[in-house]
């Protein structure tokens, strides 16, 4: 939802870009030309290492465009944000290295210029925006640059925005004024509250609104008409959210049809070249980690064929992507007379009723006495499930994804499953790293859904990361 200023930190934050991309190059050449005796690659004249620079900073400020370090989706998220950075810098880099093999002009005295510069660019560029943050917040907390916002609707949505915008030093918004049944304001929100939408509209200037949010159609075409006129006739930015989050969630595009605007909604963002991409990424770094894995299954499956007699792994059938069954491969954890029925049904036979209605609410149970020592060993570190490496290279499973399900279990995710299952399921995801055992199995649904309808490939490289700290901190793993 841009707002009137967005330009304006936009615009901002591309100058300051430019001023810390010249600053981190002009520093990595006082160091390595100046500071440094070694001999140099070749002789670049300061004036001439300069004046390149000048020439290539613009195209890497576009490369920063184009991943859109300048959006601010990007510069409200601060994890999203690094990563674009990183990844940009390193493009920077190979636009000055390429620039120096096609125009065959020597501008890089030595290789130590460009390592100084990278490293030098992703630092300041990081401490840069920091401080951007900081006195962006410093000039909302005192009203400077806020969007004082009409808030105007009566579904949940509306109730969920008002609460999320009242943060007025973070978001940026200031809800002044809310249209619509009492029910709608947040009791922690100091806003006007108008029962009619008309007389909200009388005092736009009153209340001196620069955005309108609306989130519900009204039944007359002639009352949504007159707050879309009020707000064109003010030189006020509009806004329009379905309140119905079935049709902003996933994918959206719009086109002409018949001549009408056309919204076609798909269930997931993961189509096209995204799910193509996501594939090629999944096989290559699975091939990758394989490789150091290769020594740590080769040990786990030794130590289980001789401490543990049984199969080494367990199989288990589970649903994937459009629900097809897929043959789930992790190390035995419980005895190996366990495993082949429902665990409800396990339990009940070993006379523990209790488990089995515990298991029944929450598709887990604490100290299941189904599990030897060595296996709450392997489920403790998240060992017993490296073998799942296979399934990806297989294409069965993705590296990150929702969690696969039971075949029982489709009944308890209460008619979310044909969504739930738009994608491929994953290794890791948001439930694993967000509580993992210790969150609910409709919790753990709810963030999955949320997975799958707001995928990016930045959400997966985040993931992917957390996970590495939940396993070594062995956080809810059960």
């Amino acid at each position: 939802m841009p707002g009137k200023n967005t330009k304006y930190y936009s615009l901002i934050l591309v100058i300051l870009d430019t001023l810390v991309l010249l600053a981190a190059f002009i520093i990595a050449y006082i160091l390595r030309v100046q500071y440094d005796s070694r001999p140099l690659l070749n002789d670049v004249y300061a004036f001439d290492y300069l004046r390149a620079f000048l020439i290539i900073i613009p195209f890497w400020i576009a490369i920063f465009a184009a991943i859109g370090l300048y959006q601010t989706t990007t510069y409200n998220r601060r994890l999203v944000e690094y990563a674009k950075i990183t990844v940009g810098t390193f493009l920077g880099i190979l636009v000055i290295i390429g620039w120096q093999y096609v125009s065959d002009i020597n501008i890089i005295p030595a290789r130590l210029v460009v390592v100084y510069g990278f490293f030098g660019a992703l630092i300041l560029l990081i401490i840069e925006r920091e401080t951007f943050r900081f006195f962006r917040s410093l000039m909302y907390r005192y009203g400077r640059g806020i969007n004082r916002v009409l808030l105007i609707g009566t579904s949940d949505a509306t109730v969920d925005i008002a609460r999320n915008l009242s943060d007025t030093a973070k978001s940026g918004y200031k809800i002044v004024a809310i249209a619509g049944p009492k029910r709608i304001v947040p009791p922690i929100l100091k806003a006007r509250h108008y029962q009619l939408v008309e007389s909200a509209l009388k005092d736009l200037k009153t209340n001196r609104i620069t955005s309108i949010i609306q989130t519900d159609l009204y039944d007359s075409s002639e009352r949504n008409q007159k707050i879309l006129s009020a707000a064109q006739s003010n030189h006020l930015s509009y806004s329009f959210i379905p309140g119905e989050t079935e049709f902003y969630s996933g994918k959206n595009t719009v086109d002409v049809f018949l001549g009408y605007p056309m919204i076609s909604v798909y269930q997931t963002p993961l189509v096209g070249w995204g799910a193509i991409l996501k594939r090629v990424f999944d096989f290559i770094v699975s091939l990758i980690i394989l490789i150091p894995l290769s020594p740590i299954l080769l040990t786990i499956f030794i130590i289980k064929k001789v401490a543990d007699p049984g199969p080494a792994f367990y199989v288990s059938k589970r649903l994937s992507r459009f629900s097809e069954p897929i043959r789930l491969i992790k190390f035995r954890s419980m005895d190996a007379k366990y495993g082949s029925k429902d665990a409800a049904e396990e339990f009940r036979e070993m006379g523990r009723e209790d488990l089995a209605r515990e298991y029944e609410k929450n598709r887990k149970v604490n100290n299941d006495p189904r599990i030897t020592k060595f296996g709450k060993f392997l489920r403790d570190t998240s060992i017993d499930e490296l073998p799942q490496i296979f399934n990806v290279i297989k294409g069965d499973l993705s590296l990150v994804g929702p969690r696969p399900i039971l075949p029982q279990e489709v009944k308890m995710a209460h008619g979310s499953s044909a969504l739930l299952h738009s994608v491929k399921s994953g290794v890791t995801g948001l439930w694993q790293v967000s509580g993992r055992s210790e969150l609910s199995f409709d919790e753990r649904i709810e963030l999955e859904l949320f997975y799958v309808q707001n995928w990016s490939f930045w959400l997966d490289i985040k993931i992917i990361f957390k996970t590495v700290g939940v396993v070594f901190k062995r956080k809810g793993a059960k």
